[in-house]
């Protein structure tokens, strides 16, 4: 049968942040951007509060997170783990570029941490050329393999239309050897400045994909490993500020990580 709508029956809410403020939940988010290969203060995400939830920021007077191995890319992000080796050391998450090493050290913290479940957000984006916002996993990769990336949206400012957008997701394998790149963009007739629900349902056999709880695309592949979030907004290198509207605005109204329940007709025969 073909799949259409996601279907929550069986699962667990087991992670939800509804950003009530007024200060973000420090249980459940770092608010830096791999800081183990920049620094806390560079890493650090802007962010406010507001009726509608959180508004994550790239302000005028933002500094590039990491000029030295991304340019002028300015970046304010959540994510829910953070990893790395000693000073001078290779060891750290989300290894996007070659030659990065540990410039400030970081003490482990498992926020949340799943292994499969639903994840799912409900987000208004930005029509902006100069921006993206998305919601993705990596893995927490204290195993160099356990690296891949699963992407539940990214949405390009430039791929944003009159009532029209393209959609990004999928998986990247970065250093995990039995993960094959699969990513696509799917067009949609929706406006994406205004909240949708983004979600991806990641079991051991791939992931399915939907936007608004309609089945979008599925990936048939699936990393065997624990992974976190990375909520972000990006602003590119290159951006006219005389040109530009600051601060860029990321709207977030809710994130939300479900687990699958155990099926009791297969534990039961298990016995």
């Amino acid at each position: 049968m073909a799949r259409k709508e996601l279907d929550r029956s069986g699962l667990v809410l087991e992670f939800e942040d509804t950003f009530e403020g007024p200060d973000l939940d420090s249980s459940k988010w770092i608010p830096r951007y791999l800081p183990q290969w920049s620094n806390s203060e560079s890493a650090r995400a802007r962010y406010r509060f507001t009726s509608d939830g959180l508004v994550l920021m790239i302000e005028e007077d933002q500094a590039p997170w990491s000029p030295e191995h991304n340019g002028g890319l300015r970046v304010s992000n959540l994510q829910t783990g953070v990893f790395s080796g000693p000073l001078g050391s290779t060891e750290g998450q989300h290894h996007f570029t070659p030659g990065l090493r540990v410039t400030e050290a970081q003490a482990e913290q498992r926020l949340y941490i799943p292994h499969y479940g639903l994840i799912e957000a409900r987000v208004a984006a930005i029509a902006d050329p100069a921006c993206l916002v998305a919601l993705w996993m990596i893995g927490f990769e204290d195993i160099p393999e356990h690296s891949a990336e699963i992407c539940i949206f990214e949405i390009f400012g430039s791929d944003i239309g009159a009532g029209t957008a393209k959609i990004g997701m999928g998986v990247h394998p970065f250093g995990d050897p039995r993960i094959q790149d699969d990513f696509r963009k799917i067009e949609l007739a929706a406006d994406v400045t205004e909240f949708h629900t983004y979600s991806a349902d990641w079991t051991p056999d791939g992931v399915d994909f939907y936007v608004d709880d309609r089945f979008v695309a599925a990936v048939e592949q699936s990393p065997d490993y624990p992974m976190q979030l990375m909520l972000n907004v990006y602003e590119f290198e290159g951006a006219s500020p005389s040109a530009s509207t600051y601060p860029k605005e990321f709207l977030v109204d809710w994130v939300r990580g479900y687990r699958r329940e155990p099926n009791p007709v297969a534990a039961s025969t298990a016995e």
